[in-house]
């Protein structure tokens, strides 16, 4: 489970946890029907949940790709839908700066994967308190990823996770070795399972990344077979005319069955570990 965090409710239900949301803040509202929706999935299905979206995305292929809709904008309306709904948030960050800037307003900073060995990103994530999500580059291996967790505690930071996000395949391409799972619980820190960036086709000729959404369920599934502490998952009303990873994102509507179908899942895995 999480550590120790304010906001986070179903902590005793023995479900996974759950970052979901948006990838990127798009205008001042659209997170709030998400969120709202989100909630009600959480509340009816048990599930810990924490939302999910980038305040801005620093990491486009292309130079006139969306980026966000100002830094302290797309912040004020993660803190505005944590204090709405009663939930914690949580957001990426790229740099040092970028840490004490969200900080004030997210429960959870997220190290996105191309950047998970920087030192100095990581100590100043971690110097703000705040719990750290560092995803595993698709370079590395999970037994690597032990020394990313090493430099946030040593920095005197316990709150940390990391979530597989799979490796790279090719050029254009990722596959999820479940192993790496396996590997980071042995840090004994939670461990998330990405269910749709790693189903990104990343590189595409068009300079827009492709993805395969169909398998966000077979991924999702076999993360919680094999013990995956939580889900994170990005998900959009409308994915089409998202305006950052729609060719992988899940559909709204589609959130709640998925959920029912996992929660069953971990309850017969929970079952036969005892």
């Amino acid at each position: 489970m999480l550590p120790e965090l304010k906001k986070l409710k179903h902590t005793d239900s023995g479900n996974f946890f759950l970052l979901a949301g948006p990838c990127v803040i798009e205008d001042a509202s659209m997170a709030f029907p998400i969120a709202e929706r989100l909630c009600t999935i959480s509340d009816k299905l048990k599930i810990p949940l924490v939302f999910k979206a980038s305040f801005k995305k620093a990491n486009r292929t292309k130079v006139d790709s969306f980026v966000g809709i100002g830094d302290e904008n797309a912040l004020k309306v993660l803190r505005n839908v944590s204090d709405q709904f009663d939930i914690p948030v949580v957001t990426d960050i790229h740099t040092s700066d970028d840490a004490e800037r969200a900080s004030q307003y997210v429960d959870i900073l997220q190290i996105p994967a191309f950047l998970c060995r920087q030192t100095d990103l990581l100590i100043s994530a971690a110097s703000t308190g705040r719990i750290v999500n560092i995803k595993k580059g698709q370079f590395l291996s999970g037994d690597s990823m032990k020394y990313a967790v090493e430099k946030v505690k040593g920095a005197g930071n316990n709150g940390v996770m990391l979530t597989e996000r799979g490796s790279m395949f090719g050029y254009a391409d990722l596959v999820v070795d479940y192993r790496n799972i396996i590997a980071m619980k042995s840090f004994n820190v939670p461990v998330v399972m990405d269910v749709t960036h790693s189903l990104q086709q990343p590189n595409q000729k068009s300079g827009v990344t492709g993805g395969q959404p169909e398998l966000i369920e077979t991924i999702a599934r076999a993360g919680i077979a094999v013990g995956a502490d939580g889900i994170f998952m990005e998900t959009h009303s409308n994915p089409g005319k998202a305006k950052s990873d729609a060719a992988n994102m899940l559909h709204l509507d589609l959130v709640e069955d998925l959920m029912s179908r996992l929660v069953s899942l971990r309850k017969v895995i929970n079952e036969f570990g005892e």
